[in-house]
């Protein structure tokens, strides 16, 4: 398996534990909202990785927008779970 690919499973299995509801919001909330610094930095790193091994960088962008915007309560949630599930659908599609 490609480095690509393992930063896809490992950030997209991150971004659906930070979507879950209560889980995720008491996560963010009690580190100060360091998870989400933590989680643009390995989008950012899942996309230079992705690009050197030019395979598909959408779930990483998606990631990045998240990270962003998720200090937005409903908002985070919902992106995080739709980034979550983007990115293991590719890293299942780059087998």
């Amino acid at each position: 398996m490609d480095l690509s690919n393992t930063m896809k499973w490992l950030t997209g299995a991150f971004e659906l534990l930070l979507g879950i509801p209560l889980l995720g919001a008491s996560i963010v909330l009690g580190f100060g909202y360091g998870p989400l610094g933590i989680m643009l930095i390995l989008h950012i790193i899942t996309l230079l990785i992705c690009r050197r091994e030019m395979t598909g960088t959408t779930g990483s962008i998606f990631g990045i927008v998240t990270s962003i915007i998720a200090v937005i309560p409903f908002v985070g949630m919902v992106m995080h779970l739709i980034t979550g599930f983007i990115l293991l659908i590719d890293a299942a599609r780059s087998r």
